[in-house]
């Protein structure tokens, strides 16, 4: 994978630079802080909180290196949150490589290495990280992705439309929302006027909340 490489962030965490994409995984403003406060904080969490619920469902659109799914996975484990994770990812990482991120000094020991030694099979199977925690990782482009049930989250981690124009378009979010829940959350780091329209025309009420650092808003949406 010569194409990638690593790139240290604002907040002091690595991310990944693609160069065939022209981007980074993460924010160069703070990878760390990007996925606690976009998809966490202002996607699982405020579902929870929403619904008052002890479990919940996420679907994240580019697993990448897995830090949202390590930070997610953190805070459930803390409060005994029952989680089930699906990412969905074209193009899987090497477990070298993610073991080289350095996510593991922002989370339990534990769960770093549960996560290391199960990603491998997390790849092709539902793999169980703790009794309350399980990952799998879907190897498929997005509207090749197909599933018989729906999530409570979805994490919407895709390439920023300028390189990947083709992820955030009609078609694809048409595609994705049939997996959402009604009541369920979509979350997003990106907030845009043709964004806003599209997930308010296939049937979803629109937020627009406070972005993480570098963005002052980002796009928060509930299916009626």
């Amino acid at each position: 994978m010569s194409h990638l490489s690593f790139v240290m962030t604002a907040d002091g965490s690595k991310t990944i630079f693609n160069e065939k994409i022209g981007e980074n995984y993460h924010s160069r403003h703070g990878a760390l802080q990007e996925s606690q406060h976009v998809f966490l904080k202002s996607g699982l969490i405020h579902f929870l909180e929403k619904h008052q619920v002890t479990k919940a469902s996420v679907l994240e659109v580019g697993f990448g290196t897995g830090l949202n799914f390590l930070v997610t996975a953190d805070y459930c484990l803390k409060n005994k949150i029952e989680l089930d994770y699906t990412g969905i990812e074209a193009y899987p990482l090497n477990v070298e490589m993610i073991a080289q991120t350095g996510y593991g000094d922002y989370i339990p020991d534990s769960l770093w290495n549960n996560f290391l030694n199960k990603y491998p099979k997390a790849l092709n199977e539902p793999s169980e990280i703790d009794t309350l925690c399980s990952v799998r990782i879907i190897e498929k482009e997005l509207l090749q992705f197909t599933s018989q049930k729906q999530f409570d989250v979805i994490y919407f981690d895709a390439f920023a439309a300028i390189h990947q124009a083709e992820m955030w378009n009609l078609d694809s979010l048409t595609h994705i929302s049939k997996f959402i829940k009604p009541g369920g959350i979509f979350v997003t780091y990106a907030i845009t006027g043709e964004l806003k329209r599209t997930m308010k025309s296939l049937g979803f009420s629109i937020e627009k909340a406070p972005g993480a650092p570098g963005k002052r808003e980002m796009l928060r949406a509930s299916k009626l």
